[in-house]
């Protein structure tokens, strides 16, 4: 197989986490970032060619974190990365171009007779080897992957499918415009479909003027060839608001979803950073927490994914919080259900202080000097 990865999915509820950032790069469980899961999906089924397609206004996280793709192969030999603007796309359509040709000649380069799109939101971890069986075993033109999930795990942009009996794709919806129910086939934005098969699709929908949204439209031809999907059954979180970025990390400390997630037999590859371990002083005091690298702790982590190079001064204390790296929380300081940014510090006595369904985030780089307490409701 050859891939296309896309992290075209940004949501202004992520902000502002993603005022300078992609969703893709957001951290996860102190050492991840959320690109890490799809790119090692890819890596883990044997896939070495990948055609990534960025939003051109934050193209520097995704690089900071990418590098040469050393950690995933994507520099050795046999290999070959191609990344492009989805705004291109857009632009090209809009000028009448043939709005999808770069992706065709990545598809006709590389040769192989499978395809697979993924996209970037959803954490998870996926075995794409099995969904290729899948595709072949039932003689699918392509093959999409879904999950049941409840009206609390949609955003509104997503597809959603009917589905028959057997598990055959009748229509395909999305979320906005698709009446409330108990339970919903959830897209997950990855589709498995014949090279050949997908190269003709793509050239008959840019001479039509069709979507060049590529996720609406794999989603449009599944329903319309009534291809048969691929249940998937693990782990799942589909990341689109500040709520369900804070879930998501704070699943992580919780032993089952993290193996689930991170200890199966799929490995999770991440930017290796070679730094020096943490240190807890002997009045320190940490109970179920995730910690990442550099840190040192003389206060109190309760219930909280840390990242890389976290000072935690005495008597200050950190509950049911996401901090990520190179934070500074002072002496006798309070973060209680708040998301610290890179680079904050957090003063001397100063208390912050959000809920379990509205946690609060404190930018990139802020000195906060003063209480920020959020009243229950």
């Amino acid at each position: 197989m050859s891939a296309i990865f896309s992290n075209q999915h940004e949501y202004k509820e992520l902000k502002p986490l993603t005022d300078e950032r992609s969703l893709s790069t957001l951290a996860f469980a102190g050492k991840y970032r959320l690109m890490d899961f799809p790119l090692s999906s890819i890596v883990n089924a044997g896939i070495n060619n990948v055609y990534a397609l960025i939003n051109q206004e934050k193209v520097r996280s995704y690089f900071d974190h990418l590098g040469g793709g050393k950690e995933w192969g994507l520099d050795t030999i046999g290999s070959y990365e191609y990344i492009d603007f989805y705004q291109k796309i857009i632009q090209r359509q809009v000028s009448g171009e043939p709005y999808f040709a770069d992706i065709i000649e990545f598809l006709k380069t590389t040769s192989y007779p499978y395809a697979v799109f993924i996209g970037n939101k959803m954490v998870s971890n996926f075995d794409l080897q099995s969904v290729l069986h899948y595709h072949q075993e039932n003689g699918n033109k392509i093959t999409g992957v879904f999950k049941k999930v409840k009206h609390d795990s949609l955003a509104f942009d997503d597809q959603v499918f009917v589905l028959d009996n057997n598990n055959n794709i009748l229509a395909n919806q999305q979320m906005m415009d698709t009446q409330k129910q108990f339970e919903y086939n959830l897209s997950l934005n990855i589709y498995i479909a014949n090279t050949d098969w997908i190269l003709k699709q793509l050239e008959k929908a840019q001479m039509s003027d069709s979507t060049a949204d590529i996720s609406k439209l794999l989603a449009a031809l599944a329903a319309k060839y009534r291809s048969t999907a691929y249940e998937y059954t693990g782990y799942l979180r589909n990341i689109r608001d500040i709520k369900s970025y804070f879930d998501a990390n704070m699943d992580m400390l919780d032993q089952k979803q993290f193996a689930s997630l991170l200890q199966g037999n799929q490995k999770v590859i991440t930017r290796i950073r070679n730094e020096v371990g943490n240190y807890y002083s002997a009045g320190s005091i940490v109970k179920n927490s995730i910690f990442g690298t550099g840190c040192r702790v003389f206060g109190e982590v309760k219930h909280s994914v840390i990242s890389r190079r976290v000072e935690i001064d005495k008597n200050s204390w950190v509950l049911n919080s996401i901090v990520m790296s190179s934070v500074n929380i002072k002496k006798g300081a309070h973060v209680e259900y708040a998301i610290l940014d890179k680079d904050v510090t957090i003063e001397a006595g100063v208390t912050i202080k959000g809920t379990l369904e509205k946690p609060i985030v404190i930018r990139k780089y802020d000195d906060v000097n003063d209480d920020w307490i959020r009243n229950r409701g």
